[in-house]
């Protein structure tokens, strides 16, 4: 959220600015006037910091935009072991006209682990102007609760809390056994009681000057068809979740293109850069970032996966929490001078 304004200012100087459906798509009728093209104020710089992941090596040197947290002066022999979990976080800063903003993407699961990863990265949180969570999986949101009553102090009274359809609802699991495992809700009762604003989105929506709440991702690719063992309660039947929800952070660089942001990408990756094409108008996306959700799929999935992503032609591409090893593997050696390794 602009500085000095509250959410409401916020959103009537986007607005102004552009930030609107393009009126073709509000015309068109049925689903599309949610999930058309958007005027996306650029920013003249983001700064996209994991906060938590998968994996994390102490050893591993920075390289090109990547910088990585090393032992040395930046970081003390007792500080240096950043916690890693299956689950992911991020801290997104952008640059406008001279003026920085900045959010959280997700928070992972373990609240002493994630939040002594945020505080030895020096996460200002007073100068937080939004919180978002991509969907309702506890990888994406365990922390958060924690955060806001250990944080309370610093974190503005009123901040907006962005997500997406079906946030608060129980998630399951079919394990391998088939028994049925539930994962867990969200509570939106818990986190109001902490002073967040809870805006739940289904269009493309601004969080701050040049950075986007995706909206409804499409399911266009004929081969991206979700996770069949994540399920949803629909009345007494549990059935397969598609997670119509889901969001991505859609960034927008001033001469590079868009920035895919992706906590799970349950409705595919390759879907969530379609979105962001048609969002911004561009066909070329500067980077990719996140979890890819690749973990349990065949070979040929993610054959045709990494042959839509390449044809984005993005300068960067960094898979981390849920892509899995075979994915990340194959990103690796078919896109070498894009890819970046996640630590």
């Amino acid at each position: 959220m602009a500085k000095g304004m509250n959410r409401r200012e916020f959103l009537k100087a986007s607005a102004a600015a552009g930030a609107v459906l393009v009126a073709g798509d509000l015309v068109s009728g049925g689903g599309s006037a949610a999930r058309g093209a958007v005027r996306m104020p650029a920013a003249d710089k983001a700064i996209v910091t994991v906060l938590a992941d998968n994996f994390y090596s102490c050893a591993v040197p920075s390289k090109g935009i990547a910088k990585r947290f090393l032992i040395g002066p930046e970081a003390p022999i007792m500080d240096y072991g950043l916690h890693a979990e299956h689950g992911v976080a991020f801290h997104v800063e952008t640059v406008v006209n001279g003026v920085s903003y900045a959010f959280l993407f997700d928070f992972g699961t373990d609240t002493h682990g994630v939040i002594r990863n945020m505080d030895i990265l020096n996460v200002d949180y007073s100068q937080l102007d939004a919180l978002t969570v991509s969907h309702g999986h506890w990888d994406h949101y365990m922390t958060l609760l924690d955060l806001l009553k250990l944080k309370r102090p610093m974190i503005k009274n009123g901040i907006p809390l962005y997500t997406g359809d079906e946030a608060f609802v129980e998630r399951f699991w079919r394990r391998p056994d088939k028994k049925i495992h539930s994962l867990g809700t969200l509570k939106r009762e818990d986190l109001e009681t902490q002073g967040v604003e809870i805006v739940e989105v289904m269009d493309p929506t601004p969080i701050v000057p040049g950075a986007y709440m995706s909206g409804y991702i499409e399911m266009v690719t004929d081969y991206e068809k979700g996770q069949p063992p994540l399920l949803i309660k629909r009345g007494d039947q549990f059935v397969q979740d598609f997670f119509p929800g889901e969001q991505t952070v859609v960034l927008n660089i001033k001469g590079k293109g868009p920035v895919v942001i992706s906590g799970c990408a349950h409705r595919g990756i390759a879907n969530a850069v379609k979105q962001a094409q048609k969002m911004s108008g561009s066909q070329k996306i500067h980077a990719v970032i996140g979890g890819f959700h690749l973990m349990w799929a065949k070979p040929e999935v993610i054959q045709r996966t990494i042959a839509d992503i390449k044809a984005a032609s993005p300068d960067y591409i960094i898979p981390n929490h849920c892509t899995g090893f075979e994915a990340t593997v194959a990103f690796a050696t078919q896109m070498p001078d894009t890819f970046l390794f996640s630590t």
